[in-house]
């Protein structure tokens, strides 16, 4: 039966850990400022986009930069055929659930859509810009 169970496991290389993180950043930053700018339009809140996009850098610079760092570091230790979904941790993971719960509950709250569009276009640009760890050590990284 462990045989059998192994055999369906999707495991993957290195390279395509980093790739599937990189992926993963980039596209939910393009999600998140693409609502975000959807909200700030709405309420004709142009200024607040670039306002957005300096906390985004900071919360990258400050937050988000040792964390993918650390990512990284550790998808370069894994061996050829792991799991896909070992490329985040079950901490990181439930984290995610976690935040995507939170957005979920903030979209629908009392909160003015223009708050919820910069803290969506903050954290969006914050994962693209952090994203670029993840892109630089895929590009660099030996094929398999």
């Amino acid at each position: 039966m462990t045989r059998w169970f192994m055999n369906l496991k999707p495991g993957v290389s290195p390279r395509t850990h980093l790739l599937c993180a990189a992926l993963l950043w980039t596209i939910i930053g393009l999600f998140l400022i693409q609502r975000g700018i959807g909200y700030l339009m709405k309420d004709q809140q142009l200024l607040l986009i670039f306002a957005a996009i300096l906390l985004g850098w900071l919360k990258s610079r400050y937050v988000l930069d040792r964390s993918a760092e650390r990512g990284v570091e550790r998808i370069r230790h894994f061996a050829d055929n792991t799991c896909i979904g070992a490329v985040y941790s079950w901490k990181t993971w439930m984290l995610v659930i976690a935040m995507m719960l939170l957005g979920l509950l903030v979209r629908n709250s009392t909160i003015p859509a223009y708050i919820v569009g910069v803290v969506c276009v903050t954290i969006g640009w914050a994962l693209i810009r952090s994203s670029r760890f993840s892109w630089k050590a895929w590009f660099t990284c030996k094929m398999p």
